[in-house]
């Protein structure tokens, strides 16, 4: 059984920010710091990978901080069915995995939240996509390289990724000009000079 995720859902989440913001083992009060920095320059869509007592903590104060600036904060590195559920609890909008599992991915489908897993084959970009997923994570992006989505993009011309992992101000371009949908990023929030060349991509329409 496939459960249809349109491609417009994941670019209602990113809104017209072609970013996306993924705060790993920060903390709670340096999460929201980097959170409204990233908020502040346009990047509407965070991942806060749930991976420990402590995240969960981090994952549920964001959430609500997201909410009153009118953002979305998403689960990242869901392994498990158990993790959707408590990830949901938290007050994650969407969910994000390393890996593309289908009962993850229906656990999350069918509990409202879309659904990003990560691919780095032909092979799983295929069952993704048969699955009914429209959005996919190239992951790890900077091992692929921007002619993977290049490549990719020409028997799935209907998928659209998000180019994940070892991605900087320094390289999203490249990707999104290779035919990405978004980058997300993460360390490079908290360094100014990349910060300000990603505040004018995340204001640059995705186009999706």
């Amino acid at each position: 059984m496939t459960h249809p995720t349109p491609a417009s859902e994941f670019g209602t989440l990113l809104g017209e920010a072609p970013v996306m913001a993924i705060l790993r083992g920060y903390g709670t009060e340096r999460t929201l710091e980097l959170s409204r920095v990233a908020w502040s320059v346009g990047i509407t869509c965070i991942e806060v990978p749930l991976q420990s007592q402590r995240d969960a903590e981090t994952l549920a104060a964001v959430a609500e901080a997201a909410a009153a600036e009118g953002c979305v904060v998403g689960a990242g590195t869901i392994l498990d069915v158990n993790a959707v559920s408590f990830a949901r609890s938290l007050g994650a909008a969407f969910t994000v995995s390393p890996g593309f599992d289908p009962e993850v991915a229906r656990a999350s489908l069918d509990a409202g939240m879309p659904h990003l897993p990560g691919v780095a084959t032909a092979t799983e970009v295929h069952h993704a996509r048969r699955f009914g997923l429209g959005w996919l994570k190239a992951f790890p992006a900077s091992d692929l390289g921007a002619a993977w989505i290049t490549a990719l993009r020409a028997p799935f011309p209907d998928v659209r990724f998000v180019a994940t992992g070892g991605i900087s101000a320094t390289n999203a371009q490249d990707f999104l000009y290779a035919g990405a949908s978004a980058v997300a990023v993460g360390s490079a929030l908290s360094d100014t000079a990349q910060l300000n060349l990603l505040g004018v991509l995340s204001r640059r329409k995705s186009g999706v």
